[in-house]
């Protein structure tokens, strides 16, 4: 099937860009420093400072993002709980910075972006489903055959009596 692949891909891709957003906001927030200039009275330090802090946080939660699809493609099971919504946010994410860069960035980063969003939304969907337990007996099995139970016939409880 395609859902470990995907899974994995989309791990890679997330770390790569927390790695990137990172290392971006980090460089943005080097240069502001160097060029020692005020920004309609902002402290340069301020806003050297709060660049590698947004990079740092937005970095790590990408890579929290690919930690869940990292964590998807090792166990083959679909995300749950927090790992689910920090999937969905990311899909969100990356529709919404899709649709912010056509204008200033291009084309190009709007279609990567897009295609990052939907790698996510196809990695939630093909996990869609009812989560079922590891101990839980196969659709397949039949009464008796062993598969799960004794082979003892299945008896109804005693109907309840009234004082």
């Amino acid at each position: 099937m395609v859902r470990r692949p995907v899974a994995w891909i989309v791990a890679v891709v997330l770390f790569g860009e927390a790695f990137g957003i990172a290392a971006l906001n980090w460089f943005l927030g080097v240069v502001v420093d160097r060029q020692d200039m005020s920004l309609a009275g902002l402290d340069p330090h301020m806003m050297s400072v709060s660049s590698k802090i947004g990079g740092v946080v937005f970095g790590l939660y990408f890579a929290l993002c690919g930690l869940v699809a990292l964590l998807v493609a090792l166990r083959n099971r679909r995300p749950a709980g927090l790992g689910r919504v920090l999937l969905i946010s990311a899909a969100v994410v990356h529709g919404l910075l899709g649709a912010f860069t056509w204008g200033p960035v291009g084309w190009p980063a709007f279609v990567y972006m897009e295609l990052v969003l939907g790698l996510i939304v196809l990695l939630l969907m093909t996990y869609d489903g009812p989560a079922e337990p590891a101990d839980a007996e196969p659709a397949d099995a039949v009464p008796g055959d062993g598969a799960g139970d004794s082979g003892a016939p299945v008896t109804s409880p005693p109907a309840p009596t009234a004082p």
